[in-house]
C-alpha cells in the first residue's frame, strides 16, 4: 500500500517542488491550498501522471473550521497518513518597517503561518499515534518548512520573521512531545528561493546574489527543497528529530 503525504500549500512554489519530489518517491499526495479546484487541475494531472493519487481540498490552514475539515477528508479519502508538510504560507501583503507597520498584517501571518500549522500538527500527530498504536508497521514524520527568516532580520517585515520563528520553535516542541510515539519531526529552512513569492524582489536579490551574497551563486530551486524534504519522508534521518536543514546555498554561514 503506498504512503500518503500532506503537504499544505502544494501546488505551486516551494509545496509543489515538494509534492513532486515526494511522488517520484511513491507517495500518493493530498494538497490543499485557497484556490479553486479548477486553477489546480494542471497540477493534479502533471503530478498523477507518474501514477500518484493526487488529490485537492480547498482549505485556509489559518481557520479553525478548515483545518478540521481538511483532516477529515483526507482520512476519508486515503484512510491513513504518514507525511505531514507544513509548509503553507504567506508573505505580507507591503513591507512596512517596524515603527509603522499594523498589527492586521501581524495577525494575519501569525495566524496562517504559525497558528495554522501549529493547530494542524496537533490534529495530524494524533491520527498518527492512532496509527501507530494500531501497529502494522506505520512510520511517518513531520516536516515545518520555515525561512532563514527564522533567525535573519528584515526590519520591513517583521511579523513574518516572528512567524517562521514561531514556526521554527513549534518543530523543536513537536519533535520532542512525539519522541515517545517514534515519529520524528524535522525544520526545513529554505533561504531565497526563486517563486512567485519572491517575484517581486527578484531584482533585488539578482544584484544582491551577483555580489555574492549567497556563496553557491545563485537561487535556490523549489526542487532542491523538495529533495531534502523527500529525504525525510523516505526515512533517511530516523535518528534527527529536531533537526534543521538549511536550503539555503550557504547563505547563513557566519562570513568576515
Amino acid at each position: 500500500m503506498r504512503r500518503v503525504a500532506l503537504v499544505t500549500g502544494g501546488t505551486r512554489g516551494i509545496g509543489l517542488g515538494i509534492a513532486r519530489a515526494l511522488a517520484a518517491e511513491g507517495f500518493d499526495l493530498a494538497l490543499c491550498g485557497r484556490r479553486e479546484e479548477t486553477a489546480v487541475l494542471p497540477v493534479l494531472a502533471e503530478l498523477g501522471g507518474g501514477g500518484a493519487a493526487a488529490c485537492y481540498f480547498r482549505a485556509d490552514v489559518g481557520e479553525r473550521a478548515d483545518r478540521a475539515r481538511l483532516v477529515s477528508l483526507v482520512r476519508e479519502r486515503f484512510g491513513r497518513l504518514h507525511v505531514l508538510v507544513n509548509n503553507a504560507g504567506v508573505a505580507p501583503a507591503a513591507r512596512a518597517d517596524l515603527l509603522d507597520a499594523g498589527e492586521e498584517s501581524f495577525e494575519r501571518l501569525v495566524r496562517t503561518n504559525l497558528q495554522g500549522p501549529y493547530f494542524l500538527t496537533q490534529a495530524v500527530a494524533r491520527w498518527m499515534i492512532e496509527q501507530v498504536r494500531a501497529g502494522g508497521g506505520w512510520s511517518g514524520c513531520v516536516v515545518n518548512v520555515t525561512s532563514v527568516s527564522a533567525t535573519v532580520v528584515s526590519t520591513n517585515r517583521g511579523e513574518y520573521c516572528v512567524s517562521k520563528a514561531g514556526l521554527a520553535m513549534a518543530a523543536q516542541l513537536w519533535a520532542v512531545r512525539l519522541a515517545e510515539f517514534a515519529i520524528p519531526v524535522y525544520e526545513v529552512r529554505p533561504g531565497i528561493i526563486r517563486t512567485d513569492m519572491t517575484a517581486g524582489v527578484a531584482d533585488k536579490y539578482d544584484r544582491l546574489i551577483a555580489e555574492g551574497l549567497v556563496p553557491q551563486g545563485r537561487w535556490g530551486t523549489p526542487e532542491d527543497v523538495g529533495r531534502v524534504v523527500a529525504a525525510l519522508a523516505r526515512g533517511d534521518a530516523p535518528y534527527s528529530t529536531g533537526a534543521v536543514l538549511v536550503v539555503d546555498g550557504g547563505l547563513t554561514i557566519p562570513r568576515l
